[in-house]
């Protein structure tokens, strides 16, 4: 089992890097929108961008908004499996914070193999169709000024996918560690894994108090003064 759990973190650092590395493309995402929003309301700019599609084609205000979206899906496929680990998705899930962590772990366990396992394996299946039928075609943008090779993006539809199943992989090996290993390996599992309510619970907890702490001292200062 402890070499399952060093695979587990291995996945884990893996899956947590790509997360993060993919996340610094906000920065250029945020760029373009700004550029393109401004230079659209600039007669100058909007006027020799006006000219520039007319000699060449391309419209840069088009290429602009279709390299947001494509940068917005890299983020948001790519930052699945890191969300999951971190337990930072959105969990619908009221009763099951009212019960016990090994019944949570239970639920997440059974959750995840008869549920998610399935279905981001068909997931896989068919984003890799999709993408294999858009690089055939050469897929571009629906614009006839937008960008070209559309199919890039859609590559990240099964690689994000891929990423995600890392995640519920490690997330089952800890699982399975905690349920069923020695004290010491679901003591271990038990560090790693983020997915028990009370731990949320706990840093909403933390949260309230720090800032009632902040308000006591801000009430303090003025009445020192």
């Amino acid at each position: 089992m402890n070499g399952m759990l060093k695979i587990a973190d291995g996945l884990d650092s893996l899956v947590r890097r790509i997360g993060m590395g993919f996340a610094w493309l906000v920065v250029p995402l945020i760029l373009i929108i700004v550029f393109d929003v401004v230079t659209r309301k600039i007669d100058y700019t909007r006027l020799m961008f006006s000219d520039f599609t007319q000699q060449s084609g391309y419209s840069v205000s088009t290429i602009l908004q279709d390299m947001q979206w494509h940068l917005h899906g890299a983020i948001l496929l790519m930052s699945f499996g890191l969300g999951y680990l971190a337990n930072a998705h959105v969990r619908v899930d009221v009763f099951r914070e009212l019960t016990p962590r090994r019944t949570q772990a239970r639920m997440e366990f059974w959750g995840l193999l008869l549920l998610a396992l399935p279905s981001l394996l068909i997931l896989i299946w068919y984003s890799f169709v999709l993408w294999s039928i858009s690089y055939a075609a050469n897929e571009g943008s629906e614009s006839m000024t937008g960008v070209s090779y559309r199919w890039v993006i859609k590559f990240f539809l099964p690689i994000g996918f891929i990423v995600l199943l890392a995640a519920v992989a490690v997330t089952l090996i800890r699982l399975h560690a905690y349920l069923r290993g020695t004290d010491q390996e679901a003591q271990d599992a038990l560090d790693r894994l983020e997915i028990f309510a009370d731990d949320n619970a706990a840093l909403e907890a933390a949260r309230l108090e720090a800032e009632r702490a902040l308000q006591a001292e801000a009430e303090a200062a003025k009445k020192g003064r």
